[in-house]
Parts: structure tokens; C-alpha cells; sequence
């Protein structure tokens, strides 16, 4: 394979002429351009583009972790990141995890071994301990909470934003309150988690386990929520669900089981997701393309760590 001293050699020019017309240096004559240019067509030369970052420090590529790729939700954040990418002459590395562990550390080796200049993850599987071991090879981005770590983030509050919903509910007239996420664990479920048990000890109210489902990721799941909601003898009067996609399912059984919504179960979704205008479901609004630009923004200007909380707005419709 032809390097960069065989068209020196070629051209009958030094090796550090080569490179100056390669990256149209000026200060080169005419003719010693006109004779690189030839030797470059003769050989079909082709520069080692990784080699060129590799000597300049920067790769222009950003890794996003997502953990599924046929998410509304991640869909939308992604969009927002590849927008301001485009802008920025960048160009994204996706890895979807499927929440498993050893595939996020992957994205976070290529970090290390500079094969990227920085990595966002949308959703985290791996424990802090795992992510902080990689913070020094280069910027980490989060859509979390990380105030008190050195780790820059654009996130929701989804303490606050639970407890917005749920005392919403409440002022509908809404005692009997169960809500939908999809992992039991990660930051955000917990922060949920939380939100749910304080309101129901400010208002005295009884917790139910079987109020609380888990795994609620797509459409699809809104029929094994129905089922399960069908065999109770004393269910939620309304449901607080962390997607949109499976609030629109619940609503779809609904309808198929002659449930009137919002006379006999209430729903409230959550991301104001297409679906949502479309069915007309209550919910909470996350500018998720914003939050992926600033996601974004964040990754390319590493030398300041920030962290941004993102606000949502409420969105009533016809299920509550």
C-alpha cells in the first residue's frame, strides 16, 4: 500500500511538502502541488483519515448510548443530538445496550482508546463506580442528575415531576393511585419510586404493591397491564405511566374491555409523544430534541462541567 513517502519520492518532492498538499497548506509552488497531485492519481492514494485524527487529537465522532433504538423517547433525544452534530461537523457512534452491562463499557472503552471525543449515554446501566473509572479519558454526558459528581448532565427532575402528576391526580379526586416505569432500578425509577411513597405518606394513603408495574417499555404492554388490572378486586382509580407509548396501549385495552376513560380508570402518560396528541392522553411534556441539542453542546465544550435540570409542563387531554 502506498504511503507518504512513496509519493515523495515519486513527486520528486520532501515528505513534509506531501503533507502541506494534503491539507492545503499554502506556501507550496504551483508545481510541486501540480506534481503530488500527480504521483496521489497515479497510485490512488488514499489518506489514513484516522491516522490524521490520531495526529490532530480529535476524532469528530461522539458516541450515544441508548439502550433501544425502536423507542419513540430515545428517538427523539437522538435526533436532537444528531441535529446539533450536524451542525458542529461531528458525526455520531450509536451503541444500543439493551441495558446490558459489559455492552455500555464497550462505548466506554472506545472513549479510552480515543476513538471517539466524548461519549453521551442516554440511559445508564453501569454502576458509578464503573462510569467514574473512565472520566479521566475524556468528557462523559448524562441525561441524570449528577450535581456533586464531575460529570456534565441536561435531565429531568423526575422527583418533581412525579410528584407534579401525582398531586394533579389527587386534585382530580384520585386516592387510589398506581403508576407504570419501565426498570425498577436506575436513577430515574428511583427518584419515581421516591415521589410515590412521599405522596402517599402525605396524604396517608396505603401503599399497594400491586399498584406498581414494572417492565413498561412499549404499546404491546398495556395489555398485561389490563389483564392484571381486570383480575383485581379493589384497582387504582388512576394510573400514572412514565411512557406514552404504553399509556396509549393501556388506553387502546381500555376500549376493547368497555373501561370508560376517565369515568372508571384515569391516565396520565408521560413525553407528550406523538401518540399522545393523537389519542388525546394527559400527560407531561419533555422537549427531548432540546434536551438532546444540549446533551450535545455539552459533549463539545468539555473544559466547563454543567448541568442543566430541564422543566416540563403539563398537557391536559381527555383521560384524566
Amino acid at each position: 500500500m502506498t504511503n507518504i513517502k512513496d509519493i515523495a519520492k515519486m513527486a520528486g518532492v520532501s515528505v513534509t511538502t506531501v503533507s502541506r498538499v494534503l491539507n492545503n497548506h499554502p506556501y507550496v509552488s504551483t508545481e510541486k502541488k501540480a506534481a503530488v497531485r500527480l504521483a496521489i492519481e497515479k497510485c490512488n492514494y488514499q489518506r489514513n483519515i484516522n491516522a490524521v485524527h490520531l495526529s490532530r487529537g480529535q476524532t469528530f465522532l461522539i458516541g450515544v448510548v441508548i439502550p433501544f433504538t425502536n423507542h419513540p423517547y430515545f428517538g427523539l433525544l437522538v435526533e436532537g443530538i444528531s441535529n446539533e452534530a450536524v451542525k458542529n461537523n461531528y458525526k455520531l457512534v450509536l451503541f444500543q445496550t439493551n441495558y446490558k452491562e459489559d455492552r455500555e463499557v464497550e462505548a466506554l472503552k472506545m472513549l479510552q482508546h480515543k476513538q471517539i471525543d466524548a461519549l453521551i449515554i442516554c440511559s445508564r446501566i453501569c454502576n458509578w463506580d464503573i462510569i467514574e473509572e473512565y472520566v479521566a479519558y475524556g468528557p462523559i454526558i448524562l441525561c441524570e442528575d449528577t450535581l456533586g459528581k464531575n460529570i456534565s448532565s441536561t435531565y429531568i427532575d423526575h422527583y418533581k415531576s412525579f410528584s407534579k402528576a401525582l398531586e394533579y391526580l389527587h386534585n382530580k379526586g384520585h386516592h387510589k393511585i398506581g403508576y407504570c416505569v419501565g426498570r425498577k432500578t436506575g436513577t430515574n425509577s428511583k427518584q419515581r419510586e421516591s415521589a410515590y411513597k412521599d405522596f402517599l405518606y402525605k396524604w396517608k394513603e396505603e401503599l399497594k404493591q400491586n399498584y406498581i408495574f414494572y417492565e413498561c417499555f412499549n404499546f404491546e404492554d398495556g395489555e398485561e397491564i389490563m389483564q392484571r388490572l381486570i383480575k383485581m378486586n379493589d384497582p387504582p382509580s388512576a394510573l400514572l405511566v412514565a411512557s406514552d407509548q404504553v399509556a396509549a396501549g393501556i388506553l387502546t385495552c381500555c376500549k376493547e374491555h368497555n373501561i370508560h376513560v376517565p369515568n372508571e380508570l384515569a391516565l396520565m402518560g408521560f413525553d407528550n409523544q406523538p401518540i399522545a396528541k393523537v389519542m388525546n392522553i394527559t400527560t407531561l411534556e419533555i422537549p427531548l430534541t432540546a434536551v438532546g441539542r444540549k446533551l450535545f453542546l455539552q459533549a463539545i465544550n468539555s473544559s466547563i462541567i454543567s448541568h442543566e435540570e430541564i422543566a416540563v409542563k403539563l398537557i391536559e387531554r381527555q383521560t384524566v
